[in-house]
């Protein structure tokens, strides 16, 4: 056989193959192409996109094509070459050959009238039949569909296909446009290091504000997080520039758009910081991951204790760990960059054989645990703090008793200068970093006090060992444990701000099992890509935004919609990611995974609602631009008020050590935003979406609020109210059809043996329950099953 293929003309056929995401992909297409009849061998390039077939003269491109087609791909002619010829014009199968062209850029709508899930999918799939629609995605949340089409398919089609359906729709961009136009605006997010107070978000708002053609700019203090409105032509440079030069440090959150200049393909690594105590900590963290050779730019998040640093190329986690241990911080790396982004190569079925060192599920655990001592170790060393201090405020507390428990001044400097310089060790350090970055926090404010009490009570005990008079160590003592013991409360509130997006996290499972001819196998989620069969069983989470491929069940979407009943899901239907199937197995096919579905969109809405700065913040940050000058300025008139008074330099002191430990100007920056991530967390955790912090803050004006779906104000299952029976006693009707019930875990199923076990309890009985035999639903109708050898039918006619 292989001498007539020696001595017969070849050619060489190179096919544009779309559709492949792996190397079982890529064996599939192979092997369709060697079985073509005169082909000598085929090679095909997952990354290229193509195949390259050597093959005798006598072979078509279009029976190539067809091959590919059958396998489950799409394949067009990219370019003839060879030692041959053959009549391309002259197809002998009647299967198309597709341009190898760009898709359309895809198509969105703004759509009007949909109240819940179901509308969500009536919609979807009024979209999906639409000829040429390759894909359709509807935001609930968002109220907006997605969709990418084949060339030749018009926003008004898709539009027209959805008033159909009994919604409204209008398209967001002009649909036949071959270029959209440039954006009038554009939208810049940036980490801003170096804020203390609410007095250092003002500067930088101005600063921003300042920048020619910027329309809006808003800071916030508790996510450290500038949000910037500005014309087309502010370049994201621009903007950091001015944030330095106001003496902080910016990051864009985002790589620039096209209006900067844009960077070559980045690496990012995510890492846990451990030691940072304010706002300082995140700009010297930020400063020495910037420094490391190779790095684009670095993110320090203070809330989660996270740092985000993408590089122009792959970075060394080795390298950035150490960088920070050398600042004097501890950090761990969280995850390797997540694998699902990009396709993998020499997977199976659609799955990367790439598997991550380690996922983000893997990493939290342990990340949660280090907090978690972290917060155990705050703690024991306010306690110790505490046990040091308390025989220094002893005496005060049993003077008014008449006992004298006074401590020689020796040890009062003992335990008051292990308290200062052991336990008050922080807020020296942060009272620093805020000087070098000329602003003034409440580090400042309890060193400038402390020490003061401190210094003064040492000056006394050395003027005259023997006989010191009053000292007042106690004071220093006392206020560096009070604030500690502050300063954990406030960290232990932070942390329960972020435990609402950590819930919703965590309602997406990690990982997913892939059904490949037939076979299931169990993966990391990170390895899904979008287009693999997805198995998912009755009680599971559902791992990614699909659509059923077959199976029949109810799924519980009550996380996404709030709708308390399940939702039937039948071939051709939506599901998403983190809601609960019910009693039937599933095949799902992938439409979206990672940050594409919609739960990782409601967590980013949420995020930015969190980020979001109320107006009443205006006023707060208008009072606190002032408030740490203002406090240091009348500590100073305090001082010398009470000196020109004729006090004695002791009370003088004191009295001003007491206008400075009582400010705070964390509680006045920090309330607001606090409250606004707690809320929404919480909120979201309910299934409430809150687009923005001033409509929190609106709703408190609402005197009427309608809701527009029946059942929505109940409590949340269904239940019998009322029945009637003919030609038989009620009591006897319902055990019948409860018996026909038993084993269902319909919703409404569960509600009539719910009715009947209540019936029987209220009369005393306890007769055993009846249960049919041979049950047997009935699709679209109910069930059926035998009673007492009896055929009984519940359900509708």
């Amino acid at each position: 056989m292989t001498e007539p293929l020696a001595s017969a003309a070849l050619n060489t056929i190179v096919l544009t193959v779309e559709g492949m995401h792996c190397g079982g992909c890529t064996g599939r297409v192979q092997r369709a192409l060697a079985d073509v009849p005169g082909v000598v061998d085929a090679t095909v390039d997952l990354d290229g996109g193509k195949a390259t077939v050597n093959a005798q003269d006598t072979v078509d491109p279009a029976l190539l094509i067809a091959a590919v087609g059958e396998a489950g791909y799409r394949a067009a002619l990219r370019e003839p070459a060879g030692t041959g010829s053959y009549r391309a014009a002259e197809p002998a199968s009647p299967t198309p050959i597709r341009p190898a062209s760009a898709a359309p850029a895809p198509i969105e709508l703004d759509i009007d009238g949909m109240t819940c899930a179901s509308c969500v999918a009536r919609v979807e799939k009024a979209l999906a039949n639409v000829p040429g629609v390759t894909r359709a995605s509807v935001n609930l949340a968002t109220e907006r569909a997605t969709v990418e089409t084949e060339a030749g398919v018009t926003a008004s089609r898709l539009a027209d296909a959805v008033k159909q359906a009994g919604y409204g729709a209008t398209p967001v961009a002009a649909p036949d446009a071959d270029v959209a136009p440039p954006p009038a605006s554009r939208h810049t997010e940036l980490d801003i290091g170096g804020m203390t107070c609410a007095s250092c978000a003002g500067r930088v708002e101005k600063a921003l504000a300042g920048v020619p053609g910027v329309t809006r700019a808003s800071v916030n203090l508790a996510t450290e997080r500038a949000t910037v409105d500005a014309e087309a032509g502010v370049t994201t440079a621009r903007l950091v520039d001015a944030v330095k030069q106001a003496g902080y440090l910016a990051t864009p959150l985002a790589e620039p758009d096209a209006a900067d200049a844009p960077p070559a393909p980045s690496d990012a690594i995510e890492l846990d910081i451990g030691g940072m105590t304010c706002a300082s900590c995140v700009g010297r963290v930020e400063k020495a991951l910037a420094n490391v050779p190779g790095v684009a730019h670095a993110s320090v998040n203070l809330a989660t204790e996270r740092a985000s640093v993408h590089g122009v190329a792959a970075l060394d986690p080795a390298a950035l760990i150490a960088a920070v241990t050398a600042a004097g911080y501890r950090a761990s790396p969280v995850a390797a960059p997540v694998a699902g982004a990009t396709g993998g190569v020499g997977g199976v079925g659609g799955v990367a054989a790439t598997t991550p060192a380690t996922t983000p599920a893997s990493a939290t655990p342990s990340a949660d645990d280090r907090k978690r001592r972290e917060a155990i170790r705050d703690r024991n060393l306010v306690i110790a703090a505490a046990v040091l201090s308390a025989p220094l405020m002893a005496p005060m507390v049993a003077a008014p008793f008449g006992v004298d428990a006074m401590l020689p001044g020796w040890l009062q400097l003992v335990l008051a200068s292990i308290v200062q310089f052991g336990f008050g060790a922080r807020f020296y350090r942060a009272a620093w970093h805020a000087i070098k970055a000329r602003a003034g926090n409440m580090d400042l404010l309890v060193a400038l006090g402390t020490s003061a009490a401190y210094g003064l009570s040492l000056w006394m005990l050395l003027r005259d060992p023997a006989h010191p008079g009053h000292l007042y160590f106690e004071a220093s003592a006392v206020i560096i444990t009070l604030v500690r013991f502050g300063k954990w409360l406030e960290a232990r509130a932070k942390r329960q701000t972020t435990d609402a997006i950590r819930a919703l996290n965590a309602l997406r499972p990690d990982r997913a099992r892939v059904v490949e001819h037939g076979v299931e196998r169990d993966v990391p989620l990170a390895q899904v890509r979008v287009g693999t069969r997805v198995g998912i069983r009755p009680g599971e989470r559902v791992p990614v935004d699909g659509r059923v491929v077959s199976g029949r069940s109810h799924v519980d979407e009550s996380l996404i919609t709030g709708e308390s009943l399940p939702v039937a899901k039948d071939g051709g239907d939506p599901v998403t990611a983190g809601s609960i199937n019910g009693e039937g197995a599933l095949v799902v096919e992938t439409t979206a995974i990672g940050a594409e579905t919609t739960l990782a969109r409601i967590i980013r809405l949420v995020e930015s609602a969190q980020a979001e700065k109320a107006p009443i913040q205006r006023l707060v940050d208008r009072v606190s631009a002032v408030f740490v000058p203002a406090i240091l300025g009348i500590a100073a008139l305090t001082l010398v008020g009470w000196l020109i008074a004729g006090a004695g330099a002791e009370t003088a002191i004191l009295n001003a050590v007491a206008v400075l430990v009582i400010a705070c100007p964390c509680a006045l920056g920090l309330a607001t935003p606090a409250a606004i991530m707690a809320g929404t967390g919480v909120a979201a955790r309910h299934g409430v979406l809150i687009k923005d912090a001033q409509a929190l803050e609106l709703a408190q004006r609402a005197t009427v609020i309608a809701f527009d779906k029946t059942g929505t104000l109940t409590e949340g299952k269904p239940s019998v109210t009322a029945f009637d029976a003919i030609g038989m006693p009620r009591d006897e009707a319902l055990a019948l059809a409860a018996a026909v019930q038993r084993h269902s875990d319909h919703p409404l199923a569960r509600a009539v043996v719910a009715a009947h076990d209540a019936d029987v309890a209220a009369r005393g009985g306890a007769a055993a329950a009846r249960v049919g035999a041979d049950a047997r639903a009935v699709a679209g109708r109910g069930v059926e099953a035998r009673v007492d050898g009896q055929l009984l039918a519940l359900g509708s006619t």
